[in-house]
């Protein structure tokens, strides 16, 4: 069963994540054709200040291999 994780700065509202969580699902559900009632999804936020040592190091940097798509700034941006 999929589970989605979706870390980000803090400061998005319940709608915002709600709405993202809807439509990560409508968008998964059409790629891969599981059900909406196979999914889960997480939000995790997080402080800027704490961006590169929580996600960028350990969820980019460290994790290159399982990346589908790499954002378009480095650690030296953080």
């Amino acid at each position: 069963m999929p589970h989605i994780i979706v870390k980000l700065w803090a400061g998005k509202t319940e709608a915002q994540k709600k709405k993202l969580t809807e439509e990560l699902t409508k968008t998964a559900m059409s790629v891969i054709g599981y059900s909406a009632g196979s999914f889960s999804v997480a939000i995790e936020d997080f402080e800027p200040k704490d961006w590169k040592e929580k996600v960028f190091i350990p969820d980019i940097l460290n994790q290159q291999d399982k990346l589908y798509k790499k954002p378009e700034y480095s650690i030296n941006d953080l």
